[in-house]
């Protein structure tokens, strides 16, 4: 840097770039925060309706969607390997080469759901082999069943999510998911408490009305794609010679890394549930609401992740790499204020929001002796999202997949033993494990991205610095 240009013109030139970015950023991940927080309060009344029915209810619900949630983000991971394809091909205005990533990506995905549909029905057999409690399994059996058939909906619906957002809509499925979402309490406040001439269902209930909401999801955005007059070259391309498509196994190279990611991540959560579950139905229902409680950080974070990996995907199609690091570097500035304002919400709002989850006294006191454990992981999750999103831009995931083995089952699930049972902190040593987890992913993610970037900027004559 010349000797002679003033310090405050670097630092006018670095807010410049960054700040432009940063309106990009936001202008994608808002719409996707929308849609997340709005599931997110969906979320939240849906545990309050069924922790105000029973606490019983409250803890089966806690087991079921922990371990359901290893799934279901397992399959929502191998959607993601769509998003920097369809992203790269969007910033070179390929249309046709969109629309027949699409077919094949609706085809593998559409595979991939329902093999882990099928691994999941094999372990319904096995629920009372889990070490819950007796007492649970009637309420956990038929709510299981009702997650099972939402998966492939689900999956259907993320498929084209993930190729609206790769070409910067991200408005359309946010407009479809606020929709199902006031749809599925509606369905929360009939079918639970048998209102409007409905039976009672209790948590039942609460199950059929999510799958309801999940179809209405699907049906709508594939008949967006397959109706709307601005899709119409993104068509031509899906409908197009398929000897002359997107080969499959490309799709499985970016997506499946993504998948076990997501889903090793889950697990460790879901592992966590478990070992509650042993610990009784106290700690697991409390672990539920502080669960549910850290996924308003979450799905926040998550957003604005989502629209990192599509800026660093445009970045990366458009031959960009310093743009690809800007991209990164500005969603992770992000990241740090709304995990501020997360903490912060946690740390003063934390007991008030325990409080509307459930009357139960006994749960509230436990659960609010969670939240500094709950505030301590918001860093490492917020810098283990960013810059995994970082590099499934890339296109370069195969480190995700060893990164979050080691980081979420080999380190993550013992600490989580350790913690709890060994040094017999309970179920507050299970939240405080999170933090080893995600604070070593993180920094692996954010490693394996600045080299993916260094060589790739070398690839293209780029000064790698």
């Amino acid at each position: 840097m010349p000797t002679d240009v003033p310090l405050s013109h670097c630092f006018y030139v670095e807010t410049m770039k960054y700040g432009h970015e940063y309106v990009r950023i936001l202008k994608l991940g808002i719409p996707i925060l929308v849609g997340q927080l709005g599931s997110v309060v969906t979320g939240f009344v849906d545990n309050m309706m069924v922790g105000h029915y029973t606490t019983a209810s409250l803890a089966a619900a806690s087991f079921c969607n922990n371990f359901y949630n290893t799934a279901i983000l397992a399959c929502l991971g191998f959607t993601y390997g769509i998003t920097p394809l369809v992203g790269a091909l969007y910033a070179r205005r390929d249309s046709a080469g969109i629309g027949s990533v699409m077919r094949t990506a609706l085809r593998v995905n559409t595979i991939f759901c329902v093999a882990v549909t099928a691994v999941m029905a094999i372990l319904y057999f096995f629920l009372d082999r889990m070490g819950q409690p007796g007492e649970l399994l009637p309420l956990i059996r038929p709510y299981y069943l009702t997650c099972l058939a939402g998966l492939i909906p689900l999956t259907l619906f993320n498929v084209f999510a993930q190729w609206s957002y790769g070409i910067n809509n991200t408005a359309m499925p946010m407009w479809i998911i606020l929709g199902a979402n006031v749809l599925n309490v509606a369905g929360n406040y009939m079918l639970i408490y048998g209102a409007w001439g409905m039976p009672e269902l209790g948590l039942t209930g609460a199950g059929l009305s999510t799958l309801t909401a999940r179809v209405v999801c699907a049906v709508a955005i594939v008949g967006i794609f397959a109706f709307a007059g601005r899709n119409r070259e993104y068509r031509k391309g899906y409908a197009s010679d398929p000897g002359k498509g997107c080969p499959a196994p490309r799709i499985w190279r970016t997506s499946l890394p993504v998948s076990v990611q997501m889903g090793c991540e889950t697990a460790a959560f879901s592992g966590s549930a478990v070992l509650c579950g042993i610990l009784g139905t106290l700690p697991l229902a409390a672990f539920q609401v502080i669960v549910v409680i850290g996924t308003l950080g979450f799905c926040i974070y998550y957003a604005i992740g989502a629209a990192v990996a599509v800026r660093v995907a445009n970045a990366r199609g458009a031959g960009d790499m310093r743009g690809m690091r800007t991209s990164a570097w500005a969603g992770y500035h992000v990241l740090l204020a709304v995990m501020l304002l997360s903490s912060l919400t946690f740390i003063f709002g934390g007991h008030a929001l325990i409080s509307m989850f459930t009357n139960d006294a006994a749960v509230v006191g436990l659960a609010s002796t969670l939240i500094f454990p709950l505030v301590m992981y918001q860093l490492g999750d917020a810098t283990q999202i960013n810059f995994a999103n970082a590099l499934r831009g890339t296109s370069n995931v195969m480190p995700m997949l060893w990164i979050a083995v080691v980081s979420y089952l080999i380190i993550g699930l013992p600490s989580s033993y350790l913690l709890a049972f060994t040094c017999g902190l309970g179920v507050y040593g299970i939240v405080l494990s999170f933090s080893v987890s995600l604070f070593l992913a993180g920094a692996l993610y954010l490693v394996f991205f600045m080299r993916t970037t260094r060589r790739q900027a070398a690839s293209f004559g780029e000064n790698p610095a």
